[in-house]
């Protein structure tokens, strides 16, 4: 059913987890228990190679320059556009020799189209991990840890920018290049951040579902998890680490992996 032009899979069965952490932000407070359903997530966020059919069979503007999301002040609008050249599609096609680099300038609707796509593609309900699916896989069955491999950050296991000086000779590699965790994931901390479904809310720890929870049913704010080849907070690199951008937002640091479940819709 699989093939080189879709994701790949890996099942992560039904079980209860730890979500958050008590010594992060304030966002990230309460840690608390959550049981969710099984679910089957992408080893890797989405490549140029996989986003490309989808591109080809559906018309789908491809990833390029457009409207400025709202996050690019003046003040970083040149550099904005410098770094995001070299994602940028030309003709259809994905930049020259990146087919294996995680697609980015994606923003949430593109990656829902995409999803919707695959579920045609496949005959299962492909979307986006909620937020707690992402942790719970970023984790990989490691208990309160700060990063898929544990408490202590290492630059041979994840993308991203130790020394804000080289942003420029940097960027995206391609995926599978680092280690991945005990659940056979690739790339759950660095190269891009990854959309998840849930809106924002800063309290939604407070008051979260304990089984399947999808977050708010609206807001101003979206999520982005799992920090990208841009980061150097490496807080920010933290599995439960919640970082929220407007909704309109795309970048060369942002892309997204897949889920599909029998429990949980588009």
């Amino acid at each position: 059913m699989l093939n080189e032009l879709v994701p790949e899979f890996v099942n992560v069965p039904s079980d209860e987890f730890t979500m958050g952490a008590d010594d992060g932000e304030e966002d990230e407070r309460p840690a608390h228990r959550v049981f969710l359903d099984a679910y089957s997530i992408s080893i890797h966020t989405v490549i140029n190679e996989h986003y490309a059919a989808f591109i080809s069979d559906t018309g789908h503007p491809p990833p390029v320059m457009r409207q400025l999301p709202r996050f690019v002040t003046p003040a970083v609008e040149a550099l904005f556009r410098e770094l995001a050249a070299a994602y940028c599609w030309r003709g259809g096609s994905p930049p020259r020799d990146r087919e294996r680099h995680p697609v980015a300038l994606v923003g949430f609707n593109d990656a829902v189209a995409y999803c919707a796509w695959l579920s045609r593609r496949l005959n299962l309900t492909v979307r986006l991990p909620t937020e707690a699916e992402w942790e719970r896989a970023a984790r990989g069955g490691l208990v309160s840890r700060r990063y898929p491999w544990g408490d202590d950050i290492d630059p041979s296991r994840a993308n991203f920018l130790p020394d804000p000086g080289f942003k420029k000779i940097r960027g995206t590699k391609p995926v599978g290049c680092y280690p991945p965790n005990n659940l056979a994931l690739f790339d759950m901390s660095g190269n891009v951040w990854e959309w998840v479904s849930d809106w924002y809310s800063a309290d939604a720890y407070r008051d979260s579902e304990l089984r399947n929870p999808q977050g708010p049913d609206t807001g101003p704010l979206r999520i982005i998890r799992g920090g990208s080849w841009v980061t150097h907070d490496v807080s920010q690199l933290r599995c439960s680490y919640r970082h929220r951008v407007p909704a309109d937002t795309y970048a060369y640091s942002i892309g997204f992996r897949v889920v599909y479940s029998d429990t949980l819709s588009v």
